[in-house]
């Protein structure tokens, strides 16, 4: 029984599926090479100490070494693998937690559509109340899908559902919801494209998600009075989208860590207190998959500028 643990641990290959790693970030295949880097060393310090010395000394020497390395190494390989299941369990829970919240989250939504659809029937002192429910109703469904989405992309689960897109239809549709936003904060929408229909293969829902995300961004944080310029571009087999606002910026030293997850620039949020930080990260994870890529360049109180280019396909190869 404790050679067949032992056995299975030396199973680098098993290891490193189990917890979602590269070869690089396994524990169990970094133990083995570390090991296999030390005997060669031992090895090759005996037979120059050979020349030299005392062969036997040497040698004993190196194996005190060595052993007391193996041990260190043992801790430390056993320390991350504690770490890194801990970090799979922590996935896990986020997923089966998040699932659960969406069911009954998603029957509070249609329960008060219903109400409000009976608006007649409802006490003007109420409707108040209720929109304020519904808000914040929808702004833990959000929370929860967010945190569905990076529950994918930690565990890797992240999949490509390709479907023929009307892109230009897609975004024109998506812009005609954020109006009554930008109208309300008296902000101005503008696309710019010179492309008329253009029915591609993406991940509709991924892609969906990604420009969403931008449109948030760009909507909030303007403060007062503004523009947000969008243009969708095609460039030889690339299809480039560009969003553009006048909006707080990001500060400089904040660049370098906008699109890791949880991050929110120190200004943004003086003038949003809501957010999870989680919107870009999930962009980049999605436009990644997507063979693509993502930046931005941003000017703190001048404004900021997303783009991202992904490849055009017409079949599934």
């Amino acid at each position: 029984m404790y050679i067949k643990k032992i056995c299975e641990s030396l199973n680098f290959v098993k290891q490193c599926r189990k917890y979602n790693l590269g070869l690089w970030q396994c524990p169990s295949f970094l133990f083995l090479l570390t090991g296999l880097i030390i005997i060669i060393a031992m090895i090759s310090t005996y037979l120059v100490a050979m020349k030299y010395t005392q062969p036997e000394i040497v040698a004993l020497i190196v194996i005190a070494i060595t052993t007391i390395l193996f041990i260190i190494n043992h801790f430390i390989i056993q320390s991350v693998e504690k770490l890194t299941e801990a970090n799979r369990m922590k996935s896990e829970f986020i997923s089966i937690v998040s699932h659960q919240l969406r069911t009954p989250l998603t029957g509070i939504k249609w329960t008060l559509n219903l109400i409000t659809r009976k608006e007649e029937k409802v006490k003007n002192c109420h409707t108040q109340e209720l929109k304020e429910i519904s808000e914040n109703n929808e702004r833990m469904i959000k929370l929860v899908n967010d945190l569905l989405d990076v529950s994918k992309v930690e565990q890797k689960n992240i999949s490509l559902a390709l479907e023929k897109t009307d892109i230009k239809e897609l975004l024109q549709k998506i812009i005609e919801e954020y109006i009554p936003m930008a109208k309300a904060k008296n902000i101005k929408i503008n696309l710019e494209t010179k492309m008329n229909s253009l029915p591609i293969l993406i991940d509709k829902q991924g892609i969906e998600i990604v420009i969403r995300n931008l449109m948030d961004n760009a909507v909030k944080y303007i403060k007062k009075k503004g523009e947000v310029k969008i243009s969708l571009i095609k460039k030889n087999k690339l299809l480039r989208f560009e969003i553009e606002d006048n909006g707080v910026g990001i500060p400089k030293n904040d660049h370098k860590n906008i699109f890791q997850k949880f991050f929110r620039s120190r200004n943004i949020m003086k003038h949003e207190t809501i957010g999870t930080g989680l919107g870009l990260f999930i962009a980049k994870s999605i436009i990644k998959k997507s063979k693509g890529k993502i930046w931005f360049h941003s000017q703190e109180n001048k404004g900021t500028t997303f783009w991202f280019e992904i490849p055009i396909k017409n079949k599934i190869k």
